[in-house]
């Protein structure tokens, strides 16, 4: 062995045991009770072993938008989250991600990650044609939306236009990966946070939920909904699960932390598309984790400038900044609901990467890439803006006090800042 990593904790997919974890040329050769070697690193009682987190919605925003956030950034904050691999949404970058000669300008962008990382595609009206190039070139499915995406250069597609993409998609086993809101629910937002819940109702996500369960069924393409606000939605989910459908589900943890009852107007920190509900519908989203119906969890990472996030919530801009406190924020909320770190291994690591099939990701077992993480769940600290690598002092998780500290990070067997991340393609990881 080149390494071995000895805990009383290691998290693994038969559970939480007592073991050595063994590495050789970047990998996990054994998972054994005791493995001899001279090269050992051992975890304090109060740590845990954990797979590294993959996170498959991140917004990194390079090239065009760097300044919002970039690869070397927002890379550096996933390594002290303990997320190992990220996918890269093919928006907010300019050029957007939807043919393959921008998906070579954004590979070029991320000349220096600190963790592995990989790329959606994206659908928007009028690039059918270039589908199936980007699935060639490795891309781990595709994006769309169906309303205005936020920015014009990436617009949203209609739902006969997004048949149309599944069933092309269908025929090489593309998943798609849906921004679920109704623009014909959707209403122009008011300055405060009541007018701006009101104008993206649960019955934008709902009608939209209900339009790709439906297009799943004509197609069998294999469909993802993503930030999976509106727990009226579950209901919709769990009928399509039972039918056998191949869709999926995730939400984010600012749905699973805060609720709408504690954001007052001026807190436009707290936007994000769809919007942060009432305290029940939280809830709600636990129960649906619990269930089974919501099978992962990640960041939707999607920072922007300072003066950007200014102003009411009719004119700020809509996302969460979370990337390096999506795990100590998911495990508060967990551990105060009865779960244990399984659940947040499998909602975080196990089930993203087999919904993306990073077949190395994971999980720790032998055959498993070597990203492991060194999490001590008992250990609390607030939160400090300033105190972040994103690029931006701004997330709603600021003055909050969070369980779980991430000691260290690991990727293919080697401590972060000793490696580099490399890029990823579908079918090579």
């Amino acid at each position: 062995m080149d390494l071995v990593f000895r805990a009383r904790r290691v998290i693994t997919p038969q559970g939480e045991i007592a073991c050595d974890v063994g590495v050789v040329d970047g990998r996990i050769a054994a998972v054994e009770p005791f493995i001899e070697s001279p090269n050992v690193v051992r975890l304090a009682d109060d740590e845990v072993l954990l797979p590294g987190l993959v996170d498959t919605h991140v917004h990194v925003n390079d090239p065009g938008r760097s300044e919002w956030e970039g690869f070397e950034t927002a890379t550096r904050a996933a390594a002290a989250g303990g997320v190992t691999t990220i996918i890269d949404m093919p928006l907010n970058s300019i050029p957007p991600t939807v043919e393959v000669e921008a998906l070579e300008i954004k590979r070029k962008a991320a000349a220096t990650v600190s963790v592995d990382v990989g790329f959606w595609g994206g659908i928007v009206p009028g690039n059918l044609a270039d589908l199936k190039p980007l699935h060639e070139a490795g891309v781990f499915g595709f994006k769309c939306f169906l309303l205005h995406s936020g920015v014009d250069e990436f617009p949203a597609v209609t739902v006969p236009e997004l048949e149309t993409a599944l069933r092309q998609l269908a025929t090489l086993d593309a998943l798609t990966i849906v921004h679920a809101e109704d623009a014909h629910t959707v209403r122009d937002s008011e300055p405060d946070y009541l007018g701006f819940l009101a104008s993206r109702p649960r019955e934008a996500e709902n009608k939209a939920i209900s339009d790709v369960v439906e297009l799943t069924r004509r197609t069998g393409a294999r469909t993802h909904i993503l930030h999976l606000s509106s727990a009226d939605a579950l209901s919709l989910l769990e009928a399509a699960k039972r039918e056998s459908l191949p869709i999926s589900a995730e939400t984010c943890p600012h749905y699973l932390t805060f609720t709408a009852e504690e954001i007052h107007d001026g807190q436009t920190e707290f936007k994000c598309c769809p919007p942060i509900r009432e305290a029940a519908n939280r809830e709600a989203l636990w129960q649906g984790l619990r269930d089974g119906v919501i099978d992962l969890v990640v960041s939707d990472h999607s920072p922007s400038t300072v003066e950007l996030k200014a102003g009411d919530f009719a004119t700020a801009w809509g996302g969460i900044a979370s990337l390096q406190l999506g795990l100590p924020a998911v495990w508060t909320g967990a551990r105060d609901r009865g779960f244990q770190l399984t659940d947040v291994v499998r909602w975080m690591a196990a089930h993203p990467a087999r919904q993306a099939g990073l077949a190395s990701k994971g999980a720790i077992e032998p055959g498993k890439d070597a990203d492991l993480v060194v999490f001590a769940p008992d250990q609390t600290f607030v939160v400090d803006k300033n105190a972040l690598h994103h690029r931006n002092p701004v997330t709603p998780y600021h003055g909050r006090s969070l369980s779980g500290v991430v000691r260290q990070t690991w990727l293919r067997g080697k401590e972060v800042g000793q490696i580099q991340g490399k890029l990823l393609r579908r079918g090579e990881a």
